[in-house]
């Protein structure tokens, strides 16, 4: 028998299960190790997805001690738990002889995971941070259409989640971890204005924003976490670089009025014979009342614009993407598992050449990875077209 690539998943949740499928369907032969301190979420992966190369341990990924020996047989540790986890596995990770992706999600978090650098390099393995939508697949394609043009002004990202049928107050559902959308929701948003790199606060700067039918007007606004490594990889070159999330109109505005009230502070407050954080109270409201088995689509639109040959120019990366009823894979779990799954079987098979922690843009095969994405069914649609220019 030849040589049997190794997965080691971290979270069985809506991402890992997600990942799971992804792996089972497009690289059977592999071993797949799923990790959660959840025996119902374990249990329900196994009767999912029955295999013989498909197992289960229950333990907390905080015990480091404790996935130290599952880690060392794994040839990529994939996470799928929230961000706050990833430096400590990623460096758990290089300990145990395994390379590392994550779904990521925070900046602070990924200037950490850098820090192992040299690390990684001398263990000849690889750390990729934000692997999921966005931050994510949306950095490859921001990077394709940047080496797509001879010179590159400015790259607008726009990327949501939403139900396909809203329901008020929020007109939104529970797509992945709350905790990750409230950090979204209050840590500043990186940008590049007129060639200056900014921190601009979150919930700002609302556009309106337009799809095919049958969807009307959204909105689109700053948010944290989705620019990813960009401002590292492409800020000299490009004037303007920004990243907004998409909603269903009026969202914004509604979140604005909670956290303008205090309901996402992280300082406790003394409630009866209780301490509560007024963000453990939102999420825990938020978990409660937000749906959660909803029909969702995702909307991705990546524009990059320029010079082609002297020409003005614009190009385009766009998808609409729903869900798969039949898998029970919402449009979320399709568009962040599938790429860090793609990743991830791209590190086993040494696709992926680079060692130490990545920036994603320079480091994955952009054309192999969007072949993959395809195969997944994910349809991104690439467009270019002259602008025209009035003026000298």
């Amino acid at each position: 028998m030849g040589w049997q690539m190794r997965f080691l998943v971290l979270g069985a949740g809506k991402m890992g299960r997600a990942v799971v499928f992804d792996l089972c369907k497009f690289n059977p032969d592999a071993k797949i190790i799923v990790v959660d301190c959840n025996a119902a979420r374990l249990d329900k992966i196994t009767k999912d997805y029955p295999s013989e190369n498909l197992s289960v341990i229950r333990a907390d990924v905080q015990d480091t001690e404790e996935l130290s020996y599952v880690l060392s047989g794994a040839d990529v540790a994939i996470s799928c738990v929230p961000f706050r986890f990833n430096y400590d596995l990623a460096k758990a990770s290089l300990d145990s002889g395994s390379s590392f992706c994550d779904l990521g999600g925070n900046e602070d978090i990924v200037r950490k995971q850098f820090l192992l650098d040299e690390m990684a390099r001398e263990k000849e393995l690889a750390i990729i941070p934000d692997c999921g939508l966005a931050p994510g697949m949306v950095s490859i394609l921001a990077s394709a259409a940047y080496n797509d043009l001879d010179e590159t002004h400015d790259i607008h990202i726009r990327v949501g989640g939403l139900p396909v049928e809203p329901r008020p107050p929020l007109n939104y559902a529970q797509f992945f971890s709350v905790e990750g959308l409230i950090n979204e929701y209050v840590e500043d948003s990186t940008i590049i204005k007129d060639g200056k790199l900014l921190r601009v606060p979150s919930l700002t700067d609302v556009e309106e924003i337009s799809f095919q039918a049958p969807f009307g007007p959204l909105e689109a606004f700053h948010t944290s976490g989705g620019i990813s490594t960009l401002p590292s990889t492409l800020g000299s070159n490009v004037r303007n670089l920004d990243f907004k999330t998409i909603r269903y109109q009026g969202h914004c505005e509604k979140i604005k009025f909670l956290r303008d009230l205090g309901f996402m502070n992280s300082s406790p407050l003394a409630a009866a014979s209780h301490h509560v954080t007024p963000r453990q109270l939102l999420c825990e409201l938020l978990e409660q009342r937000l749906p959660t088995a909803e029909p969702d689509v995702v909307f991705i639109r990546v524009e990059a614009r320029g010079l082609k040959k002297d020409l003005h120019t614009e190009i385009s990366w766009e998808a609409i993407d729903y869900m798969d009823e039949a898998n029970r894979l919402s449009a979320m779990m399709r568009n962040s598992a599938f790429p860090i799954s793609i990743i991830a079987q791209m590190l086993a098979n040494d696709e992926i050449k680079d060692r130490g922690t990545l920036y994603q843009e320079l480091s994955v095969p952009g054309a192999k990875f969007l072949e993959e994405i395809r195969k997944r069914g994910i349809m991104l649609t690439r467009t270019e077209k002259t602008l025209v220019t009035t003026g000298p």
